[in-house]
């Protein structure tokens, strides 16, 4: 990775911020409890995939339509998150392969 991949990741990751912080009151609260969430349990390619994006393209449309947060995920966020990631291999996917010795764990 060079400094100038760097320099961009900031710069993306910056307007990413910008638009989150442009969102109603609730809808940042909604947003930010799903990042830590997505965080501590989410999905192997999620700082380089099109999760946090999509969440705030989705949550960007129901500010457009005049819903509230929760008309639009219901209100148990971690269910939500569970089932935008239910296809994709976690942290705890990886680690549970890596100790149980299954064939295609990640050896290091």
């Amino acid at each position: 990775m060079s400094i100038q991949d760097i320099i961009e990741g900031k710069k993306q990751w910056r307007a990413h911020v910008a638009r989150v912080k442009a969102l109603p009151p609730d809808y940042q609260i909604v947003y930010k409890e799903m990042q830590k969430y997505l965080f501590k349990v989410g999905p192997v390619s999620l700082s380089d995939g099109p999760l946090l994006p999509g969440i705030l393209d989705f949550f960007e449309e129901g500010v457009a339509e005049g819903k509230g947060v929760l008309e639009l995920i219901g209100t148990d966020v971690a269910a939500f998150c569970d089932d935008l990631i239910k296809d994709s291999p976690t942290y705890a996917d990886a680690y549970q392969e890596a100790i149980s010795g299954e064939p295609g764990a990640a050896r290091k």
